[in-house]
């Protein structure tokens, strides 16, 4: 099954500012909650480029250690970009970040997450139980630490 996440967030930030703190990898860490115990394992520039490929560990589940690799896919700068798992926990893991402004000097910020859990029918049960809420939760931390950092 194939399922999908969405979040968005309006900040009070130019386009440029925000695309410069998103499309700065070094900056992931400061957005994902401590209790995933987030590690960068490679050497990342200051800006994201289509073909780009970041190795972390990270924790998502139960406390479960996981080592994850993505690719940044597609980058059109100051407008979104899209990174997708090459190796992790999910049979399949598309994360699309879209900005657009928005009246009075902000801006919106949109992700889109569209993925599948391993373990055919299995994953699917533990969805609502322990994937979704995770999820959710990260992204509320997410939301949190950007207000903090866009005040």
């Amino acid at each position: 099954m194939v399922h999908v996440f969405e979040a968005s967030q309006i900040i009070p930030a130019s386009i440029e500012s925000a695309w410069d703190f998103f499309s700065n990898p070094r900056n992931l860490s400061r957005i994902t909650p401590p209790a995933l115990d987030f590690t960068i394992l490679t050497e990342l520039p200051e800006r994201i480029y289509a073909g780009m490929m970041i190795e972390y560990r990270v924790r998502p589940l139960l406390g479960i250690p996981a080592r994850w690799v993505t690719e940044i896919t597609h980058v059109e700068p100051g407008k979104y970009f899209v990174d997708e798992q090459r190796i992790g926990p999910y049979r399949i893991w598309h994360h699309e970040h879209h900005f657009a402004e928005i009246e009075g000097g902000r801006i919106e910020v949109k992700d889109r997450v569209t993925y599948v859990l391993p373990f055919g029918p299995l994953g699917d049960l533990a969805h609502p139980v322990l994937v979704k809420p995770q999820l959710a939760k990260i992204f509320a931390f997410r939301e949190k630490a950007v207000s903090e950092i866009f005040r």
